[in-house]
């Protein structure tokens, strides 16, 4: 069974985020990267880009397939995870620690159409 974190918000489309203050960093699952296999690639925004609820963002590739990031929040990129440009295999050894990007959060109320952690286990079964 993937590991899943209480306190973080889910999308159906496998991304995490995890919310402090007015920022939101958002990543791909456990699950995402399990099914994913060995991330080879993470194709990430620039700061200052704008991400929007539902729409993509970025694509991880793995040796098995490429799968497109869907932001879970709107907002703007305040940070990427450069490690993962050197080491996108981080995101297999623990997809909650190396998050991928960072946005401030533009309507935290979208943050109320996401799951919860218990939600987001029922659809990974």
């Amino acid at each position: 069974m993937a590991k899943v974190i209480e306190g973080l918000y889910y999308a159906e489309s496998h991304e995490y985020v995890r919310v402090e203050g007015e920022f939101g960093y958002i990543g791909i699952t456990d699950y995402a990267q399990d099914q994913l296999g060995n991330v080879v690639y993470v194709d990430m925004p620039e700061v200052d880009d704008e991400v929007s609820a539902g729409e993509e963002f970025g694509a991880v590739e793995s040796v098995k397939a490429a799968s497109d990031l869907f932001s879970p929040v709107s907002g703007t990129v305040v940070e990427v995870n450069e490690a993962l440009e050197d080491e996108p295999e981080l995101i297999n050894k623990d997809a909650f620690a190396n998050w991928i990007i960072k946005v401030e959060l533009a309507d935290k109320s979208e943050l109320e159409n996401l799951m919860d952690a218990k939600a987001y286990e029922e659809i990974c079964k």
